[in-house]
């Protein structure tokens, strides 16, 4: 539900390391590490598997954001046995593309205990359904809960 705690940005798919999804050419993860991190995640209380098994980038540039009271948060992640524990955060949003309003999540892996891979202050990873016909520099909205994160 969009609110005055909500606020809409206007922001740009951008092509990411495609790591999340496991359609890099020299991944780790042939399998993604979103589908890798689902069992885990859902383990823990939040089901990931009505999205897309890949993050969308979204450029909010000139903007900036940081998460300050996210609606999930998890310490000490251990999804993968080659590498050490991650912590993860995740906030709800509505993407807003072509006249359609998808719920999704604002995916945030902490930088600090993030191995790789690492994405820029203006740019939200983001966790939706498949969104049809959506492709990179396509612009979109982005309505993010002001409680949980903040806009520069």
């Amino acid at each position: 539900m969009i609110n005055d705690h909500w606020k809409i940005v206007e922001g740009v798919v951008k092509e990411g390391h495609q790591v999340a999804s496991g359609m890099a050419k020299d991944s780790p993860y042939p399998r993604g590490t979103i589908e890798m991190q689902l069992p885990f995640f859902k383990a823990l209380g939040l089901d990931l598997s009505s999205f897309f098994l890949g993050t969308l980038n979204i450029s909010i540039y000139p903007h900036h954001f940081t998460v300050k009271n996210p609606q999930y948060t998890f310490k000490q992640v251990k999804w993968n046995p080659d590498y050490p524990t991650e912590d993860f955060s995740f906030s709800e949003c509505q993407v807003y593309f072509k006249n359609s309003q998808y719920k999704s999540l604002i995916y945030y892996p902490h930088p600090e205990t993030k191995i790789g891979h690492f994405q820029d202050e203006s740019t939200l990873e983001i966790l939706a359904p498949f969104i049809p016909n959506l492709h990179y520099g396509d612009k979109l909205l982005l309505a993010v809960n002001l409680l949980e994160i903040t806009i520069n």
